[in-house]
């Protein structure tokens, strides 16, 4: 029996065997006799439910719409099956569960769909946008910081249409950038690279907003202004216009005015001690993260604040100059402004070793800026003593640790202490006499810094005990030594009633007292009638 069904012809191709829902019968009666599985195919096709059905799927395949689910054709109710199936000899199947079997699972769930999978690759996934939080040349600023700036900015030039020259521009450093005023001459030729010697509104919205000055720390601030252009660091000769207009407009330097000379040795002073403390590198560049680490940008603040130069104990304190110029003049016997292994013996009325002092002239802790050899220059020596009088710094405890390490293998042993310990050992017993052992001072070293390994003390070791300092006046200095033993209850005293000030500041101190007191001696011995050695503070 051949059935013709309209439209059937041409796409019957396409059908999916599974879509037949034939039911499930064993497939070795098939097998054997094929021709019979081809009578059951025709016999399946004169249904007129399969008409319909395969009518309905056609058209729906064309239509790309999706199938429906179908109900099975029953072909064993009014037609019964052919009886080869009912008397063939093989076994009956075991019950099935038709949620159990693959076949019916996937009969009975829906067909997929017979759209194209390409179609969803082309519709557009809505993509979550992650804000730009990187800016090469600084986060531009909100609209309404950039508003309000710009509102400050046409207040301040409101009255010179023209622009602003130098002596005019601290007002906007001040009020305007929020900047250590004393930054306006440095700040003033970064927007005036030309000299013009005049600053107009536009140049400077154009440098401050524009380039996204306004939205940056004060740390990268200061950076910025003082740094050359294209260059990633900052050098000694970056901070001397820093230090010109401080010189030229701190009431607390009035009186150096008229003494150049000392106005520069002053500046020079300020930035060694700048670049000794923050550049903890040594390379005299000096890093932006070098400087947020420090606490320079909270002394410049302060200068604004304090008429009192001497109160800004931090790099700017005259009184501080003051000190360590004077020591340098008086080892300076000649006055040549270098300093020799004889002339730095007498330090502290010759409280160092011989064995120190060669090694602070064999370059150990910090290669010499003198061009002259065998000869310590002026910021040589203001290195050294700002390690020799504050030995509870990390830039001391660095500079000493290299002294000892007579090998260079970043670790001090018993052999490096004992060889200077005995230069220091014949001077302890020629005053005390009495036999220090060797051992003895080993122990309490130890028991003093604690290191992580017992034979060996490190840099890190060092750090990490509040004694370190007192280990090096052991083993090169015997005037604090001596001084350690001695426990003076007075110093004790002071160091509790201000922790805030370190070894430093307290020797700068007693220093100047003494300094100051020598110098009205000799004032009112001499009549004042001869010219001192000393410069005239």
């Amino acid at each position: 029996m051949k059935m013709d069904i309209v439209g059937v012809d041409d796409d019957v191709h396409i059908l999916d065997p599974e879509l037949l829902q034939l039911p499930c019968l064993s497939p070795s009666p098939l097998k054997a006799s094929s021709h019979i599985a081809d009578q059951l195919f025709s016999h399946w096709l004169s249904l007129p439910e399969t008409a319909t059905l395969v009518k309905s799927l056609i058209d729906e395949a064309k239509s790309g719409t999706p199938t429906k689910n179908y109900p099975a054709i029953n072909v064993s109710g009014a037609t019964a099956l052919p009886s080869v199936f009912l008397s063939n000899g093989t076994p009956p199947l075991s019950p099935r569960s038709l949620s159990g079997s693959p076949r019916f699972s996937r009969q009975r769930a829906s067909p997929p769909s017979l759209r194209s999978p390409l179609r969803s690759l082309k519709e557009p996934k809505q993509q979550e946008l992650i804000p730009q939080f990187y800016f090469l040349h600084g986060r531009p600023p909100a609209k309404e910081l950039k508003e309000q700036c710009i509102s400050m900015v046409d207040h301040f030039f409101s009255n010179y249409i023209d622009g602003l020259h130098v002596n005019e521009f601290k007002s906007i450093t001040k009020e305007v950038c929020k900047l250590p005023s004393y930054l306006s001459h440095a700040l003033f030729r970064k927007i005036d690279p030309n000299c013009s010697g005049i600053v107009t509104r536009d140049a400077f919205i154009k440098y401050w907003i524009d380039g996204n000055m306004l939205t940056m720390d004060t740390a990268s601030q200061i950076y910025n202004i003082l740094k050359q252009q294209d260059c990633k660091y900052l050098r000694q000769a970056d901070f001397k216009p820093l230090l010109d207009e401080l010189l030229a407009t701190h009431p607390g330097l009035e009186f150096l005015r008229t003494t150049c000379e000392f106005q520069e040795r002053y500046a020079e002073t300020v930035i060694y001690r700048i670049f000794y403390y923050i550049n903890r590198s040594g390379t005299g560049c000096l890093t932006l993260r070098e400087l947020k680490r420090g606490n320079l940008i909270a002394a410049m603040q302060q200068l604004d604040e304090e008429n009192d130069i001497n109160k800004i104990i931090r790099y700017f304190s005259y009184e501080h100059f003051y000190v360590i110029y004077c020591r340098f003049w008086e080892l300076d016997g000649d006055h040549d402004c270098f300093i020799d292994k004889d002339n730095l013996i007498k330090y502290g009325n010759h409280a160092l070793t011989y064995r120190i002092v060669d090694r602070i002239f064999s370059q150990a802790p910090r290669k010499f800026t003198s061009k002259v050899e065998g000869k310590m220059s002026y910021e040589d020596f203001v290195y050294f003593i700002l390690a020799e009088e504050d030995k509870s710094s990390e830039p001391s405890l660095e500079y000493w640790f290299k002294c000892i390490d007579l090998d260079g293998n970043e670790v001090i042993t018993p052999n490096e202490i004992h060889f200077f310990f005995e230069e220091q050992l014949h001077r302890m017993e020629s005053i005390i006499q009495e036999p220090v052992h060797f051992n003895d001072i080993l122990c309490q070293i130890i028991d003093m810094i604690k290191p992580e390994k017992e034979n060996c003390i490190t840099l890190e070791d060092l750090k990490g005990s509040k004694l370190s300092g007192n280990v090096f006046n052991i083993l090169f200095n015997l005037n604090k030594f001596m001084a350690f033993e001695t426990r003076d209850p007075f110093l004790i005293r002071q160091e509790r009633e201000d922790p805030s000030l370190t070894e430093w500041d307290r020797f700068a101190q007693r220093e100047y007292v003494r300094l100051s007191m020598e110098e009205d001696v000799e004032e009112v011995s001499n009549g004042s009638a001869e010219e001192p050695l000393e410069p005239p503070f």
